[in-house]
């Protein structure tokens, strides 16, 4: 397990970037429940961001790549507009407790 940050440091409808074990991290907080995954788009494999923690569309309602655009639901980070429709995000194992938000542990590509 990889503490990532307490959980006031992620409001609801706020997302964050991390750096864990030489892989970036999204985590994103959307009704309550806290989301981790994978900053790699899967169109080109680039991160979603230009700006640290910038990943929220206009709406603050879908991560977006910042790249091409591509839209990704917060909750499942299903691809549901641009070059990767239909395509997820790579989902990572989250632990919320009283200490704050946890990555679980990390397989190798």
């Amino acid at each position: 397990m990889h503490f990532l940050c307490p959980s006031s440091d992620l409001q609801e409808g706020q997302a964050r970037g991390f750096s864990v074990a030489e892989r970036a991290v999204i985590a994103v907080r959307h009704q309550g429940t806290v989301y981790l995954y994978l900053n790699r788009c899967p169109h080109r494999g680039i991160g979603l961001e230009w700006l640290p923690d910038q990943f929220l569309d206009s709406s603050g309602s879908l991560l977006q790549c910042a790249t091409h655009g591509a839209l990704f639901l917060l909750d499942s980070g299903e691809c549901v507009a641009g070059p990767c429709s239909g395509q997820v995000l790579t989902s990572l194992p989250c632990h919320e407790n009283e200490h704050g938000i946890w990555l679980g542990a990390l397989s190798h590509p």
